[in-house]
């Protein structure tokens, strides 16, 4: 079986796959290495430390109601009244409201982060600090009124780690209602822009912190937003910078004669050329798309033409022998090089050519056979350029933003707050509006109102 020949002229920027090296490295690439290691120990302490008090206090919270009950059983057994009947109720009590606590903490606090804040999370602190004060008062309470004087009534002290659980449950509940609950319900609109195409998108955001907010925007950036190509914005800058090399002045009187004269013929010459490049720019503009529209023609054809390929072999391995069929890699392999060049020039023509390795076509060809998918649904990852998300994760992702903002980060969203989220090669302006108060009013319509009467004259004959 022939194996596809990779092309040398397959992408300049793509990474090279050779012998000794499995991956290329640019500038760009050293720069955010080295920011990310001298952030990750500070990043990865504060996260381990969090973690670590949490845990700690959780567990102080699910032990202190058992350890309530186990004490008087330890050190003055022979003292306490018998329980009875309710008593052992209350024990049927506490261990089921632990478990539903035990639940709902870990479905609410024990979820893999997701980022890392600058900031404490302010409602979260606030309910640790909380738990933490009402453990430590109900222990204070507990060792000043039962342990110090044995108290003799076990029902009495059953009854008051079942009131502990309870407290528990209803600051489970106040969690939920200022972690999940609170912003839910939409309060402002924020405009997010990214600086170097001018790109924007909107989102309705609730009750959220300057940095929470901003994790939300990133989450949707990755989602909405399509990848970012320096590629494009390049073109633009060599066109300009073409314009302005065009210009040329030339000193007829010699050095001795002023610099005001080459000003004036130099604005002069800038306005002559600016009246006239919009006509280049429009020309420029309509034999690029056009060369884009007569490479997809050939793309379409070339992959069209690979398929039906595809067909008939299928319709071939069907009546060979279970062990001669080939797998979907081999067959993406047969008739990737049939196609090759025609999704080189078109991707090159578009300038995405960075963003599509040889490797990563491959495994997309392979996926499009194996599920039978059909030959437009194989170019739609190509021909229209979609989110972020849908390319290799290292091409785009970006570990370390910077958040900019005049206000306090720990501040919630209000009406013109504009705050920055910096990477290395572009950041986003976000824009915050708040929902202006609407005001609905009522409309009684008389039903009667409705009905009229037709009255018909009757024409007499002449």
């Amino acid at each position: 079986m022939e194996r596809p020949r990779e092309d040398d002229n397959w992408g300049e920027t793509t990474t090279a796959i050779t012998g000794t090296s499995e991956h290329s490295i640019s500038q760009e690439d050293i720069a955010r290495i080295s920011k990310d290691l001298e952030d990750s120990v500070g990043l990865d302490c504060k996260r381990y430390l969090g973690l670590t008090v949490a845990a700690v206090l959780g567990l102080l919270v699910f032990l202190t109601p058992i350890a309530f009950i186990l004490l008087p059983q330890i050190l003055w057994r022979d003292e306490l009244e018998p329980c009875g009947t309710v008593c052992e109720g209350l024990f049927i009590s506490v261990a089921f409201k632990l478990l539903i606590l035990l639940i709902g903490t870990w479905a609410l606090f024990f979820r893999q982060p997701k980022a890392d804040i600058p900031r404490v999370f302010m409602f979260r602190a606030l309910l640790l600090v909380l738990i933490f004060l009402f453990v430590f008062s109900y222990w204070l309470f507990y060792g000043v009124r039962i342990l110090d004087s044995k108290d003799t009534n076990y029902q009495g002290i059953v009854q008051y780690a079942v009131s502990l659980v309870d407290a528990l449950l209803f600051i489970h509940y106040l969690a939920i209602v200022l972690l999940e609950l609170r912003q839910l319900q939409p309060m402002f609109t924020v405009k997010v822009v990214r600086s170097t195409d001018g790109e924007s998108r909107y989102y309705s955001l609730g009750h959220l912190s300057i940095q929470r907010a901003a994790l939300v925007v990133l989450e949707n950036y990755y989602r909405d937003f399509t990848i970012y190509n320096p590629s494009l914005l390049m073109a633009s800058k060599s066109r300009a910078a073409k314009h302005m090399a065009g210009l040329k002045v030339y000193n007829v009187d010699g050095p001795g004669n002023n610099a005001a004269g080459q000003s004036r013929a130099m604005i002069a010459a800038a306005a002559r050329r600016r009246d006239s490049s919009h006509n280049e720019l429009y020309y420029e503009e309509a034999d690029h798309d056009r060369r884009v529209k007569k490479r997809r023609a050939r793309l379409v054809v070339a992959v069209e033409e690979a398929f039906t390929h595809i067909k008939r072999l299928q319709a071939e391995e069907q009546q060979k022998a279970p062990g001669e069929v080939m797998d979907p890699r081999e067959a993406a392999q047969t008739i990737f090089p049939s196609m090759a060049r025609a999704l080189q020039k078109y991707l090159r023509t578009t300038r995405q050519q960075h963003y599509h390795s040889m490797e990563s076509i491959l495994q997309h060809l392979a996926f499009c056979i194996t599920n039978n998918m059909t030959p437009k649904a194989f170019l739609e990852r190509y021909i229209n350029p979609g989110p972020t998300l849908q390319y290799d994760r290292d091409r785009w992702f970006s570990k370390q933003w910077t958040l900019v903002s005049e206000e306090a980060v720990t501040r919630g969203l209000r009406d013109g707050v504009v705050f920055v989220l910096k990477c290395l090669d572009f950041s986003l302006v976000i824009n915050v509006k708040k929902i202006p108060f609407i005001k609905l009013s009522e409309e009684f319509i008389d039903p009667k109102s409705h009905k009229f009467v037709l009255r018909l004259q009757s024409e007499t004959s002449v």
